[in-house]
C-alpha cells in the first residue's frame, strides 16, 4: 500500500529505549543532546518577538512565491552585515533569495531542481543524518565522501573524485559542519570549485551555525589537533558561500539557530554561481515555491524584526559554549582516556574515547548506570567507534556534572 521511498525501520533504536526505560523508572537525566535553545535556559525578549507577529499587513493575502520582498531584504541585510567582519563590501540581491518554512523544505526545493529520479548527491561523512530521509522522500541516492581528521577536519578531495559518476548533480556541504564544527576553508573552497566546474556540478551548502564561530584562543583546551605553530598555519574558515560565484551555489540557512528561534519556521535558499545559470536555477525555483506558498504571513511580516533578535540571543549562547566548552577542556585535562577533536565553531564538540565496545552500547550504558544522555558517534555516521557527541548549550551545571559522569566512568 505504501511507497517504497518510506519504507523506513519505525521501531525504535535500543538508544531510545534505554533512554525511555530509564526516564520510566523516575530517573533524572542529565541531557547533553540539548538541540532546542527555547529551552536551554535562554532569556528571549518575548515583547519584541510576540508584537511583530501582529502586523495589521497580515490581514491581506499577498502571494509572493519568493517571498515577501521585505523579508528577503532583511535576508540580505543579515549577509551585509556579517559580510562586514571579512572587510567585503559585497551585497546579496534579495531577488536572489527565496523564502521556505525551513531549511528541510529548501533541500526539498534543490533536490527537485537538480535531481531526476535515482541521481545522486556527495553528502559529508560525518554529518547530521537528516540528509537520509531528505534523500529518501525526493528519490535521490545520497553518495557519501569522508571528511578526515588530521590535526582538525579537512574535506578528502581524493575521495570525491572516486565518488563521483555521471549521474552525480551535487555537492552538499555543512559550514560549520554539525557535529565536528569545521568550516570549509578557504584553500578547499578554491579545490571545490574547481572540482565542481570540471565536472558540471552544483554545490549545497548548510549555514545555520554560520554565525557560532569560535576563535583559535578560545579552542586551546586540550583538542588533539596539532601545536600551536601548526594551528596557527591553518587556513582560515571561508566566508559565507552566498557570494560563491564560480559555481552553481545555493546557500541555505534559517532563524532556527541564526536567531534560535526554530519554532517560527522561517528558512531561505540564496543562489549565487554564474549569471546564467542563476537566472535559469531562480526562474524554476520560483515555480516550484509558487506550487507550495508554505510561508505564512505573519512570519514573514516578522522576519526583519526577528533576525535581529539575534544579536542578543547569539551572544548568550556563544556564552554558554564557551564555558562548557572550558569546563570540558578543564575535566580532560585531569585524565588522559578521552581527548576533546578541534572544533571551530556551531553547538557541539566531538569526545574520542577508548574503544572497549560500540558507541552504542557506551551511550547505552551511560544511560542506564550513570542517567547521563549523549549521542554516540554512529548518529552522526562516523566511520568507526570511540566517539561520543555531547551538546554545549546545555545548562551550565547540568553539562559539568554530566561531563564527571562520562569521563568518570569511561576512565573506570
Amino acid at each position: 500500500m505504501f511507497s517504497d521511498r518510506t519504507s523506513w525501520r519505525l521501531a525504535q533504536n535500543r538508544f531510545t529505549q534505554a533512554v525511555e526505560e530509564t526516564r520510566a523508572r523516575g530517573a533524572c537525566l542529565l541531557d547533553l543532546t540539548a538541540s532546542n535553545p527555547t529551552r536551554v535556559g535562554l532569556e528571549y525578549d518575548s515583547a519584541a518577538i510576540l508584537g511583530s507577529l501582529s502586523s495589521p499587513r497580515a490581514l491581506d493575502y499577498d502571494p509572493q512565491a519568493k517571498g515577501i520582498l521585505e523579508a528577503r531584504q532583511a535576508v540580505a541585510r543579515y549577509y551585509a552585515a556579517n559580510l562586514t567582519r571579512h572587510a567585503s563590501t559585497k551585497e546579496v540581491d534579495a531577488e536572489r533569495i527565496i523564502l521556505t518554512a525551513s531549511t528541510s523544505e529548501g533541500y526539498s526545493y534543490v533536490f527537485r531542481l537538480l535531481c531526476n529520479a535515482g541521481d545522486e548527491l556527495l553528502v559529508p561523512k560525518p554529518s547530521y543524518p537528516l540528509f537520509d530521509f531528505l534523500a529518501d522522500l525526493q528519490d535521490v541516492k545520497l553518495v557519501p565522501y569522508p571528511l578526515i581528521y588530521d590535526h582538525g577536519w579537512q574535506m578528502d578531495f581524493h575521495s570525491l573524485e572516486k565518488a563521483v559518476t555521471p549521474r552525480t548533480r551535487g555537492v552538499v556541504l555543512v559550514h560549520p559542519n554539525n557535529p565536528t564544527g569545521s568550516y570549509v576553508h578557504a584553500a578547499e573552497l578554491h579545490s571545490l570549485n574547481g572540482f565542481c566546474r570540471w565536472h558540471r556540478l552544483a554545490v549545497i551548502v548548510d549555514e545555520v551555525f554560520l554565525d557560532y564561530s569560535l576563535s583559535l584562543s578560545e579552542n586551546e583546551g586540550t583538542a588533539a589537533f596539532g601545536d600551536r605553530e601548526e594551528r596557527n598555519s591553518a587556513a582560515s574558515p571561508a566566508p559565507s558561500f552566498v557570494f560563491n560565484d564560480d559555481v552553481l551555489t545555493f546557500t541555505l540557512s534559517g532563524l532556527s539557530k541564526i536567531s534560535a528561534l526554530p519554532q517560527m519556521k522561517v528558512a531561505w535558499i540564496v543562489t549565487s554561481g554564474p549569471a546564467s545559470q542563476v537566472a535559469s536555477a531562480m526562474g524554476r525555483l520560483e515555480v516550484i515555491a509558487d506550487t507550495y506558498l508554505s510561508m505564512n504571513a505573519p512570519i514573514q511580516w516578522a522576519v526583519p524584526t526577528m533576525l535581529e533578535q539575534r544579536r542578543g540571543i547569539q551572544t548568550q549562547l556563544m556564552d554558554r559554549v564557551r564555558q562548557n566548552l572550558a569546563e570540558l577542556d578543564c575535566q580532560l585535562r585531569t585524565q588522559k582516556s578521552c581527548q576533546r577533536l578541534h572544533l571551530e565553531g556551531g553547538w557541539y564538540a566531538v569526545l574520542r574515547v577508548p574503544v572497549t565496545r560500540s558507541d552504542e552500547d557506551l551511550a547505552i550504558e551511560l544511560v542506564r548506570e550513570k542517567s547521563v544522555q549523549v549521542h554516540p558517534g554512529h548518529f552522526y555516521d562516523f566511520e568507526s567507534d570511540g566517539y561520543l557527541v555531547l551538546s554545549l548549550i546545555s545548562q551550565t551545571e547540568e553539562f559539568a556534572e554530566g561531563c564527571r559522569r562520562i569521563l568518570g566512568y569511561v576512565n573506570s
